[in-house]
This record gives C-alpha cells, sequence and structure tokens, in this order.
C-alpha cells in the first residue's frame, strides 16, 4: 500500500550509492545475493533471542532489494535480475516468521503456520498475476520500474517489514501481530484474486 510512497522518496539517495556500487564494479544480482545471505542471519538472531539485532540484518536486506534494482536500471535490466529479486524476497519474508517459531514453538507455532500460509496467498496471487498480464503483454503502470507486472496490495513490502520489526521489539506479541497481519494479507489476497477475475475472464460470447 506504501510501496510506491516510499519507493519515490528514496530513489534519490539509492540511486547515488548504486552509481559507486556499479563503478566499484558490483553487479546487482551480486547485491541481491548478497542482501538474502545477510537478511537470513535475521533467523539466528531471533531463535536465539536476540530480536532487536535482527532488526539490523531485516534493514539490510531491504538496502540490498532497494540497491539492486537502481543498479539494473543504471546498467541493463535482465530477466534473471528479476526472477532472483522476487524469487529470494518471498523466501526472505517467510523466514522471519519461521525464526519465531524456532524461537518458541509451543507459542508461535500456529500463528506461524498461519502468517506463512497467508504469504502463499499473496505471494501465488502476485506471481499468478504478472505470469498472464505478461502474456497479454500488459504493463504496470503504478510500478513501470518493475522488471515483471507488479500488482499491489494492502500489504506490501513497506507494510510487511514494519511488521516485522515490530515484532522483533516486542517478541511475546509475535502471536498477535502474526495473526492481525494474516488476516491482512487474507483481504490483500482476496482483492487480488477479484483483480486476477476481471481481468482475464473470457469476454462474453
Amino acid at each position: 500500500m506504501f510501496d510506491r510512497i516510499l519507493n519515490r522518496t528514496l530513489q534519490r539517495p539509492l540511486q547515488r550509492m548504486a552509481s559507486g556500487l556499479v563503478a566499484l564494479g558490483l553487479r546487482a544480482d551480486h547485491v541481491t545475493w548478497a542482501g538474502f545471505v545477510v537478511g537470513l542471519t535475521a533467523v539466528a538472531l531471533i531463535a536465539q533471542g536476540h530480536t532487536q539485532w535482527a532488526i539490523v540484518s531485516i534493514a539490510l536486506n531491504r538496502l540490498a532489494d532497494g540497491l539492486d534494482g537502481a543498479m539494473a536500471r543504471l546498467t541493463q535490466p535482465t530477466d534473471l535480475g528479476a526472477f532472483l529479486d522476487i524469487s529470494l524476497d518471498f523466501l526472505f519474508y517467510a523466514s522471519i516468521p519461521l525464526a519465531f517459531v524456532l524461537a518458541d514453538p509451543a507459542r508461535n507455532a500456529l500463528p506461524g503456520a498461519v502468517l506463512i500460509y497467508s504469504f502463499i496467498g499473496t505471494g501465488c496471487t502476485f506471481l499468478a498475476f504478472a505470469v498472464l498480464a505478461a502474456k497479454r503483454g500488459a504493463a504496470s503502470t503504478a510500478y513501470p520500474d518493475k522488471g515483471f507486472y507488479y500488482l499491489g496490495g494492502l500489504t506490501e513490502s513497506t507494510e510487511t517489514i514494519a511488521v516485522f520489526v515490530l515484532m522483533c521489539l516486542v517478541p511475546h506479541w509475535f502471536g498477535t501481530l502474526a495473526l492481525i497481519f494474516a488476516a491482512l494479507c487474507g483481504l490483500t489476497t482476496a482483492t487480488r484474486i477479484g483483480a486476477g477475475i476481471a481481468v482475464f475472464k473470457p469476454p462474453p460470447r
């Protein structure tokens, strides 16, 4: 919901940082992989109870996610880059509730499972819409710089990271926050299914 606003706000500083990295000979894919690996350190930190330190890992992961796109636009965007970006993003998102489950299985297993299930809904509808939109040659006017059709929703990256940070700040709220955010993800899934039905339904005979 707030991704467009945040992307617009951070565009210039990210471009300056990306220019420096490109000048050093780094590629966007390097930053994508590095951000993913750093992001996964949050799993170990959360599982061991160091949730506030995990915020640093999450923040660095998101910084890398912004930088790789800016670097790609300064050089040459590729299908591989777009594939890695979204695939590793989804794997990172699912790793955070998993980390809280590992930290306290008795308390967090059920809400963690519900949240991960809700991520399956948002991720599947997001990617399915993108595949069929590409098949029709459609382009997203809301996110023209993305490497594929980017269908927005109530729960996008900004909202997801905000909830992750809140979970890390008050880990004993994980169960409540997970169930609330899972419900919001369910609304996002429903709206995306509705959009898919409206856009892809066959024309009347």
